[in-house]
């Protein structure tokens, strides 16, 4: 699977429900129903206006020319060792020059964000969900437990196919005593996406998916759930210090 492709499953969710990204959601489904990728796409996904900085960012630190390379994507959404190519200075530029959280963000905010990036946070989606508390696309509303639940990609096992349904056994995040943990697993039905490319025609009972927003972005091999598994931890760890 290419860049393009991967992250497109993923940022595809949060467009769905108007977000992030461009006003384009119809037209980045029927990429993903017909399994194509073009410039076009390309375009569509560098005007996600917090995501691709960070792809952007990672990338350059990295030497990768392209944003959208598949390895540059997976770092962001699901976590490799490009994250830690990417020094404090270039974090702390990017979330000046790039996302502007000194103006989005009121004062004090932004002191305990600085101070998050001087402890060597990474720039995995999780941390963004996780630290910056409030929502930095169309809605700029605080972020509740559930919203980061449901806005951090999740991983979990497949324990039931129904038809179009998926049962999936996950650990949702939970506040408890003011912190952020894994709560008890429990199964929550998601829907398979609906003319797609054929993605999950393979799905198989113990399979482990990553979601992001309830929606299936992908089977993930051992080795991938490991990494989401340890960078989202990371920015659990940095979160419940200012919580």
């Amino acid at each position: 699977m290419d860049g393009l492709a991967r992250c497109t499953r993923y940022a595809f969710a949060p467009n769905r429900l108007h977000l992030c990204g461009p006003d384009k959601s119809s037209e980045i489904y029927a990429y993903l129903s017909e399994g194509e990728t073009d410039k076009g796409l390309q375009i569509l996904l560098s005007q996600f206006k917090t995501m691709y900085p960070y792809l952007r960012q990672i990338a350059l630190s990295n030497k990768i020319k392209d944003p959208l390379d598949e390895k540059v994507v997976e770092a962001y959404w699901i976590g490799n060792k490009l994250l830690e190519n990417v020094s404090p200075r270039s974090f702390y530029r990017h979330s000046i020059e790039d996302q502007m959280f000194h103006k989005k963000l009121d004062k004090k905010s932004f002191r305990i964000l600085e101070s998050k990036i001087g402890q060597n946070a990474l720039m995995h989606h999780s941390f963004h969900v996780l630290n910056i508390m409030k929502r930095t696309g169309y809605s700029e509303r605080e972020h509740t437990i559930e919203s980061m639940d449901a806005c951090r990609i999740s991983w979990g096992k497949v324990v039931k196919i129904i038809g179009p349904f998926i049962d999936v056994k996950y650990s949702p995040l939970i506040l408890k005593n003011n912190k952020i943990i894994f709560g008890s697993p429990t199964v929550k039905r998601i829907a398979r996406r609906l003319g797609d490319d054929g993605t999950f025609d393979d799905l198989k009972i113990g399979d482990t998916i990553s979601m992001h927003w309830d929606w299936p972005c992908e089977v993930l091999t051992p080795a991938q759930t490991k990494r989401l598994e340890h960078y989202t931890k990371l920015s659990i760890n940095l979160a419940n210090r200012t919580l």
